[in-house]
This record gives C-alpha cells, sequence and structure tokens, in this order.
C-alpha cells in the first residue's frame, strides 16, 4: 500500500498568525516552483525532439548494403593493394581471421572505440539505432502515398506524398455538437413556471436565507468566543449568487453584520501582539481570548473593505462579471452599505479602524446624492455631540479641511455647517466643572519634615499613595489634555474659514463660514480681531451678502467684541447702523425664519452692551422693533416684544415713548437710517395698542404688558412661563412651522354632523339677538315663534 501524499490543511489560527510577508513569500516560491517545472519539460521536450532529428540524419544502412558496398571498395582498391606476397605471413593470417568476424566489417571506422572490448554493449547499428531516446507523445506516423518516379542523369528518383488526415479537433466538435443536438432531444424541456409560482419559490428561498442568517447571528451573539468562526460563514454570505435573492439577502447580511459588530466589540481598542507576546506561554483562557480577538479584527477589517468596494463599484459604475446585481439596486446596495458604515462610525468610536470609517464617510458628505450626503452628515454631527474626549472630533476636522482645500472650495455647504455641532463651547464652559477645579498638590518631603512628626509623615505618605491610585482608577481625561486637542480642532477650523474668507468670498460656503463665525468667534486669539472685523465690514459693505449673511457678518463682529473683544476700544457704529437700516426687510414671508438671528444680534447689541450703548440708540430700536412686530407672524411678534420688555427694563427713562408728550426739539423721522439722530424721543409706541387686539393671545399679553411699562410685579406682570424665558427660546417654542396655531385653539365638537350643522350655531346667535330684541320690545312674536321654529327643525 503506497502511503498518500496529503498535505494538511493549515488550521484557523495559524492563518491569523501568518504574516502577509510570509504569505507572498510562500506564494512566490509556489510560482517559482512552477515556471522552474515548466522549463524543465521544455528542455526535455527540446532534447526529445532534437535526438529525433539527428536519428533521422543519421539514418543506419542495413547490414547487406554495406557488405555489398564494402566488397565493391575491396574490388575496385585490388589494384591498388599491395601484393600478398610482399606480407608476412603472420600479417596475412591476422587480416583472414579479422575478415571472418562480422565486427570487422561493420564497425565505423572513425570511433575511437577498442578493437577487442568486452562484448557488455551488441555492437550492430540496428541496436545502437533502437537505443535512441523517442518522443513521449510522438505524433502519429503520416502514410505515404506512393507517385510516378523521376529520371534524371543520377537515376531514377523516387517520388511521394503524404495522405491527408482528418482533423481530429473538428471531429470531435462535430461528434459533441451531434451528441448535444441528440441530448437535447432526449431531455425533456423544463416546465414553464408562471409569475405566481416563481413568486413562491423565490419567496421560499428568500425565507431559507432569512432563517440561515437568523442562527448564524444569534448563535455569534450568545457565545461570541466560540462561534467567532461563524463570523465568516455570515460574511461569505455578502457574495450570494441567487439573482432572484442576491439584493435582499445582501442587504440583510450587511445589517446583521452590523448589529453583530455593535454588541460583540469590546469596549477598547485591540492591538496587535508583539513578537515578544507571541512568544510567550500563557494560559488557555488567555489564549482563547487572543484567538477570538483576532479573529474579530480580522472579520471586522474584511466586511468594511466589503462595504467600501461595494460602494466604489456604485461610483465608478462598475458591474461584476456574473451580473448578477442591476446597476440600479446597486444604488440600494450602497445605501445599505452607508447606513451601516455611518452607524459604526457613531457607534464604534473607541474600535479599532474608526479613522478608516472617517476616511470613508466624509467625501460622501459632498455626494451628488442628496440621500447619502445627508446620511452621512447626520452621522458626523451625531458624531460630534458624542465625542467627550475630543479625539474623533478632531479627526473629522481634519479630513474635512482636507477635503474642501483639495476640491478648491467647491464643495456643498452642508459639509461646513456640520462644524456647528462641535461640543467645544460647552465642554469647556458646562461639562468640565470638575476639571476647572484647581488640582490637589502632593506635599514634598522638606515641607513633611518641617511641618509634621514623624508619625504623621508615615500617615501622610499611606494617605498621598492610596489618592494616586485612585487617581489613576478614575481614567479620566485631564483638563489639559482635552484643552490641547479643542485648541488643535479649532485651530484647523478657523484656518477652514479664514482660507475660504480670503479666497473664496463669492462661494456658497459663505454664510456656512459666518455662522460658524459668530458661534466661535469669542475663541479667536485677539490678535486676529483687527483683521477679521475689517474683512466683515468689507463684506457687508460689498453689498454681494444676502440679508441672513449679512446677519451672520454682524453677529460675528458683535460675538467678537463681546468676548475677548471688551479690552479693545473699538465702536462698531457701522454695524449698528446697517442692522437699524436693513430692520424693515423683514416681513411675514420668507424672511421670516431670519427673526431668529435678528434676535440674537439684538442680545449682544444692546442687552450685553448696554453700557457702550446711548440711550438715543436704545429708543430707535425699541420704536423700529415695535413697528416691526405688526408685519411678521405671530411666534415673531413675541420674540420682538420680549426683546423689547428687556430694552425697558434694562435701559432708565425707556417709558418716555409710553407717553404722548414729547421731550426736546425735533420730529421723528422714521425715514432715517441713523438710529442716533431720528429723534426717536418724540414719538409714542402706539403699535401696543394695535397688538393688544391681536388674534395671537400670547401676543395679547405681551403688548398690555410693555402698556403699562413692564413692571416685574402686581397686576400688569407677566407668569413666570413668559418672563423668564429669553426672546430667542419664545421664538423657537411658538414656532408655527406646521401650519398650526401654537397654542393651539380649544375647539368645541358638535352633536350631529350632518349638513346643517354650520347653521346650528348661526341660528343660536340670530335667537339671541331676537331674544334681546324682544326684551326690549322691538320685534313682533311672530317673528320670535318663527325663530324657535327654525332652531328645533335644524336640531331635528
Amino acid at each position: 500500500m503506497k502511503r498518500k501524499n496529503t498535505k494538511r490543511v493549515p488550521s484557523f489560527r495559524k492563518l491569523l498568525r501568518t504574516s502577509k510577508i510570509k504569505l507572498d513569500n510562500k506564494l512566490k516560491n509556489k510560482q517559482y516552483k512552477q515556471q522552474s517545472a515548466v522549463k524543465k519539460y521544455r528542455k526535455e521536450q527540446k532534447k526529445l525532439r532534437q535526438a529525433v532529428r539527428d536519428a533521422v540524419r543519421k539514418k543506419p544502412f542495413p547490414l547487406e548494403d554495406n557488405k555489398k558496398k564494402h566488397k565493391e571498395r575491396e574490388e575496385e582498391e585490388e589494384d591498388e593493394a599491395l601484393p600478398l606476397d610482399m606480407m608476412d605471413e603472420d600479417d596475412l593470417q591476422l587480416m583472414e581471421d579479422l575478415a571472418r568476424k562480422a565486427s570487422f566489417l561493420t564497425r565505423d571506422i572513425s570511433s575511437t572505440e577498442p578493437v577487442h572490448i568486452k562484448k557488455r554493449k551488441r555492437d550492430s547499428v540496428i541496436e545502437k539505432y533502437e537505443k535512441i531516446p523517442r518522443r513521449v507523445n510522438a505524433e502519429p506516423e503520416k502514410e505515404l502515398i506512393h507517385l510516378l518516379p523521376i529520371k534524371d542523369k543520377s537515376g531514377i528518383i523516387p517520388q511521394t506524398m503524404e495522405k491527408p488526415v482528418p482533423d481530429v479537433a473538428d471531429d470531435e466538435e462535430e461528434d459533441t455538437e451531434e451528441m448535444e443536438v441528440t441530448e437535447d432531444f432526449n431531455e425533456e424541456p423544463p416546465p414553464v413556471l408562471t409569475p405566481e409560482e416563481m413568486a413562491a419559490q423565490r419567496k421560499i428561498k428568500l425565507q431559507e436565507r432569512k432563517m440561515h442568517i437568523a442562527a448564524l447571528a444569534s448563535a455569534i451573539l450568545s457565545d461570541p468566543e466560540n462561534n467567532i468562526k461563524k463570523l465568516k460563514e455570515l460574511r461569505a454570505m455578502l457574495m450570494e449568487q441567487d439573482p432572484n435573492v442576491a439584493v435582499i439577502v445582501r442587504k440583510l447580511v450587511m445589517v446583521s453584520l452590523m448589529e453583530v459588530f455593535k454588541d460583540i466589540a469590546p469596549s477598547y481598542k485591540i492591538r496587535p501582539l508583539t513578537e515578544a507576546e507571541k512568544a510567550t506561554k500563557v494560559k488557555k483562557e488567555t489564549q482563547k481570548l487572543r484567538e477570538f480577538e483576532e479573529g474579530l479584527v480580522s472579520q471586522y477589517k474584511f466586511y468594511l473593505e466589503n462595504l467600501e468596494q461595494t460602494i466604489k463599484d456604485w461610483k465608478q459604475r462598475k458591474l461584476k462579471k456574473s451580473n448578477i446585481i442591476s446597476l440600479k439596486a446597486y444604488k440600494g446596495l450602497a445605501e445599505i452599505a452607508v447606513k451601516c458604515l455611518c452607524e459604526l462610525l457613531v457607534a464604534l468610536l473607541h474600535f479599532n479602524f474608526h479613522n478608516n470609517i472617517i476616511v470613508l464617510i466624509v467625501p460622501l458628505m459632498n455626494d451628488t446624492s442628496k440621500t447619502i450626503s445627508d446620511l452621512c452628515c447626520e452621522a458626523v454631527k451625531k458624531l460630534f455631540k458624542q465625542d467627550k474626549l475630543g479625539f474623533a472630533s478632531l479627526g473629522v476636522v481634519k479630513v474635512v479641511s482636507g477635503l474642501v482645500k483639495g476640491r478648491n472650495y467647491n464643495v456643498r455647504p452642508e459639509v461646513l455647517e456640520v462644524f456647528l455641532h462641535l461640543r467645544i463651547k460647552e465642554v469647556e464652559l458646562k461639562k468640565d466643572a470638575e476639571d476647572i477645579a484647581p488640582k490637589k498638590k502632593f506635599m514634598t518631603f522638606k515641607e513633611k519634615r518641617k511641618h509634621l512628626s514623624r508619625m504623621q509623615r508615615k500617615w501622610k505618605k499611606a494617605e498621598e499613595k492610596l489618592e494616586r491610585e485612585l487617581l489613576e482608577a478614575e481614567a479620566s481625561e485631564s483638563k489639559e489634555k482635552k484643552l490641547k486637542l479643542h485648541t488643535e480642532t479649532l485651530n484647523i477650523v478657523f484656518l477652514t474659514y479664514f482660507r475660504i474668507l480670503k479666497r473664496a468670498q463669492k462661494s456658497p460656503l459663505l454664510p456656512a463660514v459666518l455662522e460658524g463665525l459668530a458661534k466661535f468667534a469669542h475663541l479667536i486669539n485677539v490678535e486676529f480681531f483687527d483683521d477679521l472685523l475689517i474683512v466683515l465690514h468689507s463684506l457687508i459693505a460689498s453689498d454681494d451678502l444676502s440679508y441672513r449673511e449679512s446677519l451672520h457678518c454682524i453677529l460675528s463682529a458683535f460675538q467678537i467684541l463681546s468676548g475677548q473683544g471688551d479690552v479693545l476700544n473699538i465702536d462698531p457704529m457701522k454695524f449698528y447702523t446697517h442692522l437699524y437700516k436693513t430692520l424693515f426687510s423683514l416681513h411675514a414671508g420668507g424672511t421670516n425664519d431670519d427673526i431668529g438671528i435678528v434676535l440674537q444680534c439684538l442680545d449682544v447689541m444692546l442687552a450685553k452692551r448696554r453700557k457702550q450703548v446711548s440711550q438715543q440708540r436704545a429708543l430707535a430700536f425699541m420704536k423700529r422693533l415695535s413697528t416691526l412686530a405688526l408685519h411678521v407672524l405671530p411666534h415673531s411678534s413675541i420674540g420682538i416684544l420680549a426683546t423689547n420688555r428687556i430694552l425697558m427694563q434694562t435701559f432708565p427713562k425707556m417709558d418716555l415713548l409710553l407717553d404722548n408728550e414729547s421731550q426736546g426739539s425735533g420730529v421723528y423721522l422714521p425715514e432715517l437710517d441713523e438710529p442716533e439722530h431720528c429723534n426717536a424721543q418724540n414719538t409714542a409706541l402706539w403699535e401696543l395698542h394695535l397688538l393688544q387686539r391681536h388674534y395671537h393671545p400670547t401676543v395679547q399679553k405681551f403688548a398690555a404688558h410693555l402698556a403699562v411699562g413692564a413692571p416685574a410685579e402686581g397686576s400688569g406682570a407677566l407668569s413666570l412661563d413668559l418672563s423668564k424665558r429669553p426672546a430667542t427660546e419664545l421664538f423657537e417654542a411658538y414656532n408655527m412651522k406646521g401650519m398650526t396655531f401654537n397654542p393651539p385653539v380649544p375647539s368645541v365638537t358638535p352633536r350631529r354632523k350632518d349638513t346643517f350643522s354650520h347653521m346650528d350655531s348661526f341660528l343660536n346667535q340670530e335667537l339671541n339677538e331676537q331674544l334681546q330684541q324682544h326684551a326690549s320690545k322691538t320685534v313682533s312674536h311672530k317673528t320670535l315663534d318663527f325663530a324657535k321654529h327654525l332652531k328645533e327643525s335644524s336640531l331635528s
């Protein structure tokens, strides 16, 4: 029995441990061996062909012909031969003995082989010819056809021709075609299924795949360490080949794998083992955990590569050779792949390959497909809100900045709008109060020796050791590390903003830049304040901006001046004048949404800078805002009146506008664009009387409250719900985006819904009026009876 030479298949763990370089070397060695074997075989074949050609050229003569030729030669040379009488008797005897041997006649004279060699080999020419190597796969001998000979001076020349051989390959093809035809006749054609049967068959297949996916996923979730190999089996279903269910199965597998990875991924990053750690012997539990982590990371990597390849195929409009899935279906697959990547981006901030996911997602924020772009932008916003440390946010900001610069600022505005959701301001001001507290300092050795006794020093040492261990166990990020990350992130954000302000002022990205500057302006370095204010004012003066963009410029300028810019001696009168001049651009139409930004500007410009604002300026803004409240929607009117209430409580002598008598000289000039010189103290807030008759109850309350001087207590005071909330919050709370009245009007349900239900209230009103007239004796009894009769008939 011969032993089979079967090569052992390497285990899964060994494949995971094998490095990429080693696998490449193995592949190269295998290819080199194959090439060497092919070359060797070619050389052997070449030698065989050469040997056969040599044998054909040196074809040996038959033995009889050789003897005849030898005799003829002897006869020809008899005349020239020496006479026998001149030879010795011994030489003559030797010649006769040699003549009797066949070897003497057939021996090749040119050969150097001795005559009296041992007869291990036979010297016949035929046997030498037999010993010439033959071809292994010799072609079949061709038959010859003898033709008429040709005669010339040398003699008769025989003529032959090769017999034509029919092509075997053609015959085989014809035979196979004939066999296929006969088989087609023999086999029965497949039954033609109706659409209902095809749908039922597809439903059965799909149900089987679903059950298989569910079984694999539940097995992995129940025991991840022992069933980690099933991840590979589940991932293999991403290559489903059945065209009837391929699209749905691949989508289900993508989502299932995403949920599985979210569930079984540990809360730490898995690092690769060093050579020293691999060589060290460990416990079985540790080895099992290592194998699980290695398998998890490798399968997670392959899964991300599959998602990336799906998106690339769709982006490049490529299809696989099998064409199982159409190009239209590939778009749905790509959307599911993007959703999975977005979920993993937000859920696995701490796990491996997170930066790779960021590099995949950020360019898709600028995709032409609005669905995919919105998915990626929402995922990045969630990431910014959930990132407490700042590592992931810094990575995203770096990639976004590189994308904007690489595309030459030709990106969608939504790409830059995600910067507005960074948590830098909240984290620094509110979230880390425990980190802002002064750090506890431990006493030095000299201080201990000077102030403490020996026993106290001993206890103090033990106490400090315990406190250090507790600080290490907290595993919380220090304030310095967070501030460093936030500073680096903001530097990249401002660098992107300043590049756009400098090089792409007419870009559609400018509104997002101005909005971002308004949000983070208080964190800008003081050195840039002068240049930035000059740029903002030049943008406003250029008249190339929309109204909303100019509002963002004003808000950015005052955010700068309200923060670290308090120390600067700058009078932003130009910004006050521009806002005052453009307030009447707002109305109840499309610009109504910009009132939220206006309220923010007014809060920063007037309330927070009350020491730098004159009384004339405050009176002019209050009068113009009261007029504007008549032209906008109810929630905008509430926000404006709430701002007027703050102005009335902040600045003294604002009740001048509640008096009819003029103060000082001059007449109010409402058309003048300079708030300082329009003589607003000589007018009155007559708009409040109209607003007290507004259809919105909250507007009525605010107008009545302002008409009596906005008291904090008493009968004219507002409720706590309205008085404690800022104007911007009231603007959002009473918003009418859903085209519904806010607060809703209580509706009275009718008793019966019939065609005469709308007449019920009308008749009730008419009846009451007639009853009143009857009481005053102005109508006859017949009319009253007729009205009662109408009411009863309508109710019945």
